[in-house]
Parts: structure tokens; sequence; C-alpha cells
């Protein structure tokens, strides 16, 4: 009948509306003023394009080395060693390791240092010349560094500028004379006939030996990439230092793919592997129970060497860095620096509070007044920020802290945001006085009114070398180094 086929009709236009709707499908992007990326880890699924996340954001980044044996024999690997300067028991340590290592590895490895390290290890021990190491003297980049400092401090600027002058005369008179120190060394070396390297792109591994300011060197030495940091401990704290002396050797040449575990080293990792199964079966914390003096149990971390797999894997900590420019009020570039800690603006010695307006992507964040504040990644959260109340952050979670220093308002705490953000902040003009901005806590300069910073993350990151991986290197710091909730344990009922 007729009606029944209006029905039939109208069931088909209902049907055809429905299947219409179930096919379209959401494209999704992340996107920033610059670009979008299609490849992202959420994506839509079933027919209503709900969404759902394709795994983690981060993961523990590792790196395993599968060169055939032919390739291992002949291949030179370069390392740089940075040596902490002025410590006559870390040149030992590290002549003796060099020493070794050529010993072992006779031609397959290239050992770089600097020029006063050079001069230091040639007085201090006989058996180090010419043929064990060579100079490595990077050439400046031109894209970072102080640009336009004759510019920046004028004649006739008032009173509250003065103060500052002073204190970077004072901070320039300094770095001068180190400058004509490492000159000196440098024209010493040259004079004894070292080979110089000045391409950087040719290093495969960097050791420091020495403290966790060695570290933070290390990264202004390459504001570019920067190959796999190997850090040995031979400072005073400590907290980016997972290796021992005396493993720096096995730890290179493993680091390096050029190490193979003794039966020794295996008997020692399945013994390892043995008290970590035990730890989970009783369900207490993987590692061995021991005492304290006070006799208050303690849990330590099982000993290895990078890693207890048998595939040779190297975990890596990816640590995020900042790409800070310093501008001028008419938008021109004053300074560019890559920080691995934070970048810090404050009042300086002016009595009077800092005051800044701060954005992010463009939206006004918030005006700060207060002694400062303090854009820091996750490695320097435990640093200038957590001394000034700012959250603890694991060194993988991709974010940038902001941390108020002393703010004059109770309601200002500590943020955290995602490190695809831009920050920025500026000095009004109707501000009392000017300000001050420090790189990793060197690099100084003074912001004048209109003067701004602009913070975001760095597209290179500085990946130290895990004694076990990632979140064990840096508990064990935190628990080591800064007793974290360390109290008497618990007694049972």
């Amino acid at each position: 009948s007729l009606q029944q086929r209006d029905v039939l009709v109208e069931k088909e236009k209902e049907e055809e509306t429905e299947e219409t709707i179930n096919n379209r499908k959401m494209e999704l992007m992340w996107c920033n003023r610059e670009m979008c990326k299609t490849v992202i880890r959420e994506r839509t699924v079933g027919d209503h394009n709900h969404l759902e996340f394709d795994g983690p954001a981060t993961g523990q980044v590792c790196y395993v080395w599968n060169d055939e044996e032919e390739a291992l024999e002949t291949t030179t690997s370069t390392v740089f060693l940075l040596v902490k300067p002025n410590d006559p028991k870390l040149l030992e340590t590290v002549a003796r390791a060099i020493t070794e290592i050529k010993t072992q590895q006779q031609q397959h490895v290239r050992l770089l240092v600097q020029p006063k390290c050079a001069i230091d290890l040639m007085k201090a021990h006989d058996g180090i010349d010419q043929d064990l190491v060579q100079l490595f003297a990077p050439t400046e980049s031109p894209d970072f560094g102080h640009f336009s400092n004759n510019n920046h401090h004028q004649a006739g600027q008032d009173d509250d500028d003065e103060w500052m002058m002073d204190e970077d005369s004072s901070k320039k008179e300094q770095s001068d004379n180190a400058d004509e120190a490492e000159a000196d060394a440098d024209a010493d070396a040259r004079t004894m006939q070292f080979q110089t390297i000045k391409d950087a792109s040719i290093i495969d591994l960097i050791v420091t030996v020495g403290g966790d300011g060695l570290l933070m060197y290390a990264s202004t030495l390459f504001p570019g990439p920067v190959p796999p940091i190997l850090c040995v401990a031979g400072g005073s704290l400590g907290f980016l230092t997972p290796f021992a002396k005396d493993e720096m050797v096995d730890a290179i040449q493993q680091a390096l793919g050029k190490f193979k575990n003794s039966s020794k080293q295996q008997e020692q990792q399945e013994k390892v592997s043995k008290e970590v199964a035990n730890g989970l079966e009783h369900g207490y914390a993987i590692g061995k129970n021991t005492k304290d003096q006070d006799g208050n149990i303690m849990f330590d971390i099982p000993p290895g060497l990078m890693t207890d797999n048998d595939d040779d894997r190297v975990c890596l900590s990816m640590r995020m860095r900042l790409d800070c420019r310093v501008f001028n009020a008419k938008g021109e570039v004053l300074a560019r620096f890559n920080v691995l800690n934070e970048v810090s603006i404050d009042r300086g010695s002016s009595p009077y509070l800092a005051n800044l307006e701060c954005f992010v992507d463009n939206a006004h964040l918030t005006t700060v007044q207060a002694d400062g504040i303090i854009f820091a990644t996750p490695t320097g959260s435990t640093a200038y920020s957590m001394a000034a109340g700012g959250s603890v952050v694991h060194p993988a979670v991709p974010a940038i802290l902001v941390t108020p220093i002393c703010p004059h308002v109770l309601s200002f705490r500590s943020m955290v945001f995602p490190d695809h953000v831009v920050l920025r902040c500026y000095v009004p003009e109707d501000a009392r006085s000017n300000a001050c901005v420090a790189f990793d806590g060197k690099n100084h300069r003074v912001l004048k009114r209109g003067d701004s910073v602009q913070i975001k993350m760095s597209n290179h990151p500085v990946a130290t070398i895990c004694r076990s991986d990632h979140s064990a290197d840096w508990l064990d710091s935190l628990k080591s180094n800064f007793n974290f909730n360390t109290r008497a344990r618990q007694g049972p009922l």
C-alpha cells in the first residue's frame, strides 16, 4: 500500500543517515604555532570516534650495539674525558684509566681531553703523552651565547643599573682570568704538539669525572646535539653521577659496545637476580636488606653495571634542556642559552620586589611580584626549584616547572606545564627597577625595562647513561643524597 511504501522510504533515509554518521572519522594531530604532527599517541576507536591512548607518553630509552665482530674490531670510537680541575687524586684515577683503556683496546678507542687537563696529566704522570690522548677544543657555536653586550649596557643608565654593572664587571673579570688561564694551557699543549680535534660531531661518548657541576659544564660545550654522557662520581654531592671511579673503565667499554661480561660478573648478576626474585616473593622492596648504624632496615639498589640484562642494553636518562632567549624591547635577540637545570629571573640586589609579566603561549599567566621566578627542567626540579618549594619531578616527565621565589602572596604556588608550551616573561615599563636573569646559575645579565626572556623545550636533550635504569638511579640518588622520606621503621604489632 501507499502507506507501507512511505514507511519503507523513511526507514531507508534513516539508515542512510546513520550510515553516513558512522562513516565520519576524526583526524587527530598535535599542533603548535609552527606545525601540526599527525603521528601521535592518541587515536580514535569504534564507529563513534571514541578516544584512547596508543601507549605511554614516555618510556625507558635504551640502546644496544648490533655490530658484527669484524666491525667491532675495526671501528675506532672517540671518547671525551672531562675531568674536574685541580684534583690530583682524580687525575691519578683518570691516568690509570687512560692507560688501561689503551692497553685493552689499543687503536680502537681514541681519547680526548681539554688542553689544561692534558698539561696536568703530563706533569703528574710520566706515562701520559701525545700517543695516548689528543686535545678537544670545540669551535664555539655562533647561535649561542651573548650577542649584543656592547649595546645592552649604555652610558647614561639610571642609578638602578649601577649595582648590576658593578656585579657584572666583577664576574666578567673573574671569567676573563679563567679564560686567560685556559688560553695559556691551550698554547702550552699546542707547543707539546698534541693533535687537536675541533669537530664535536665525531665524539661517541663523553665521560665526566667530577661532580654534578661538571655535567652542567659539559652541557654548555654542546649547545646542539649531545653524545651520551657517562658520569663518574668525583665531587661532593653526586646526585647525577651514579658510577664509582673503580667502575669507570668497564662502564666506558660497555657503553661503547666493546665489553663482554666476565664469568665473575655473570655470577654476580645471577646472585642479584636471585635476591630480586626473593624480595618480590616476600613482598618487600627489591634489593638486599641492610641496616644502618641505628638498626633501621634499609633497602639498597641491587649492584649492577648499567643493566642486569643479557642483551647488553644500556639505559639512558633523556634529560630535557630549555632553549632560552633574551630579547630587547625592539624584539632583537641579545643572548641565547641551553640550560640543563633552570633559568631564574630575580630582583638581584635591588631593594624592590621583582615585577614581571609572564605568559604561556601568549596567554597571560600571572604578574610576578616576588623575589623572582624559576623555570626548571625535571632534572632541575631537585636543584634551585626544590629549595624554593617546587615539586620533585622524575627526569623522564616531559614538563617545565614554574616556581616562584618568595612570592608576596600565599596563593602563588609552583606549577607544572607540558613541554610543548612557550613561556615568556618581560619587565614592564612601569617596573620600579630592572631585573636579573641567570642560566644554570651563570651568565648573569641585566633585564632592562622592556626586555623579555623566552623559554621553551630544546630539541637537544642531554642523554646520561644509567647504572641501572632511569627510575632506580633517580630514587637511589634521592635516598642517598637527600635522605628522602627517611624515618625509623614502624615496628610490628
